[in-house]
């Protein structure tokens, strides 16, 4: 027999195979997401719970006509408390909590009773007047409201980091009154909606049963690190982005992106609000302190990027750490962390926005950067004025994929990049990005 969980997670699975693509997108949604990468913004994970949320609602004027017709109590305790039950067994293989996704479902039940007894009470004074086809409650209405039991909790999972936000209400409360449009929705309800969801918690430790079980793979990246991950007019694109699709693709789930930043790429991986990393990830001790590390699948180092005229006097480490050479570096990331390990006397300047930092070169307002020497190879073909000032590298670093600690997903991700490395596939990806003119 089954264990508990994973006989959960085969019906969840079932379940979201069998609906809509509406909190979770069906396979053939795959080519499209894939076409067309973009971050998924928060706001993306709470509007598939708001418009299920009332999808399930919407149905209650029919279940309220079904149970009038057939003279049926409108509360049914025992059944009520079996939905529940499901839904908390479903749940716990999600790492979400029995106790939020208890008091969700039982608002969800109290919002249907309180609906259907309104309608009720006005056909008892004004007669009955449903205006469709009454729906079959056992054939009809209970397949659609256990499906979307399904597409809830795998919506629930996906926006587990958001629903912890300290703000989450208030941040989404004009979201919830745009959103909320069924009959029962009065501004009391969308309150009580917003504070069920605010109390479910989930665990930071997402598997692979998890990401099939969802069919989604979400996918940390800052998205401004050319060549591997850059967000562009809306779109991402770059080397890893392709690899990120790819491995999504292996997989059988739809790839999700996470906007991430250099210093809270560890801090986002360990608190659950991606399953994967990578984008020029760095191979790094700090990051294997927190992180399962793949096998490396670019190899380089740290290098010096100068304006032409100037790489003869700033070609070493001597040349540049002294006072009146201005270096800039981005914050958080690896290039930071060497500058003010190797650099003490040099001026630092600190420049927050990746893609406009080799701008600051060009324009004389900074005389050099140390970043990867992949980097620099993009940037002087996009820059006449920028040189390599450093014929070799300065370090030794592999870009990798930082994966959550599960043993199963990251040998699957272990295998199938091997399995890349051995076809060369990563660098050709690469040569590919390096000669995009964007």
């Amino acid at each position: 027999m089954l264990a508990t969980s994973s006989r959960a997670l085969l019906l969840l699975g079932a379940w979201v195979c069998a609906a809509g693509a509406i909190a979770v997108p069906a396979q053939g949604a795959l080519a499209t997401e894939a076409a067309s990468p973009r971050f998924f913004e928060e706001r993306d994970a709470i509007e598939p719970i708001l418009a299920l949320s009332d999808a399930r609602l919407a149905l209650m004027p029919g279940v309220a006509a079904f149970k009038w017709q057939n003279h049926t109590p409108i509360s049914d305790p025992p059944r009520e408390r079996a939905v529940i039950e499901r839904a908390v067994m479903l749940a716990e293989p999600l790492g979400l909590s029995a106790d939020g996704v208890r008091g969700f479902f039982e608002l969800q039940i109290r919002l249907a009773n309180e609906v259907e007894n309104q309608l009720h009470e006005r056909w008892r004074a004004r007669g009955f007047d449903y205006p469709q086809a009454v729906p079959n409650l056992t054939t009809e209405v209970r397949p659609q409201l256990d499906r979307l039991t399904g597409e809830l909790l795998s919506a629930l999972y996906l926006a587990g980091p958001q629903l912890e936000r300290t703000d989450f209400a208030t941040r989404y409360e004009s979201l919830a009154a745009q959103r909320l449009h069924a009959q029962g929705w009065s501004p009391a309800a969308r309150t009580q909606l917003l504070a069920a969801l605010a109390a479910v918690r989930s665990d930071a430790s997402p598997t692979l049963a998890r990401i099939t079980a969802v069919r989604v793979l979400r996918i940390g990246t800052t998205g401004d690190y050319a060549p591997f991950s850059l967000e562009s007019n809306g779109r991402l694109a770059g080397a890893d982005i392709e690899l990120a699709l790819a491995l999504a693709q292996h997989l059988g789930v739809t790839a999700r992106f996470v906007r991430t930043s250099w210093p809270r790429l560890r801090e986002d991986l360990r608190g659950g609000r991606f399953d994967i990393a990578l984008g020029g990830v760095s191979d790094t001790p700090e990051r294997r302190a927190v992180a399962a590390v793949s096998p490396g699948y670019y190899h380089g180092g740290k290098t010096i990027i100068a304006r032409c005229k100037e790489t003869a006097r700033l070609g070493s480490l001597a040349a540049l750490d002294r006072p009146s050479v201005r270096v800039i570096v981005n914050p958080g990331g690896t290039n930071e962390q060497f500058v003010r390990q190797n650099l003490t006397h040099a001026a630092v300047i600190v420049h927050p926005d990746n893609p406009t930092i080799f701008d600051d070169l060009v324009r004389d307002r900074a005389d050099a950067m140390i970043t990867d020497d992949t980097e620099v190879e993009l940037q002087v073909r996009k820059h006449p004025q920028l040189c390599r000032a450093y014929p070799g590298t300065l370090t030794h670093a592999d870009k990798v994929i930082l994966m959550a600690r599960d043993p199963e997903l990251d040998a699957a991700v272990d295998t199938w990049l091997e399995e890349q490395i051995a076809a060369a596939a990563p660098a050709r990806l690469l040569r590919e990005a390096l000669t995009d003119p964007r």
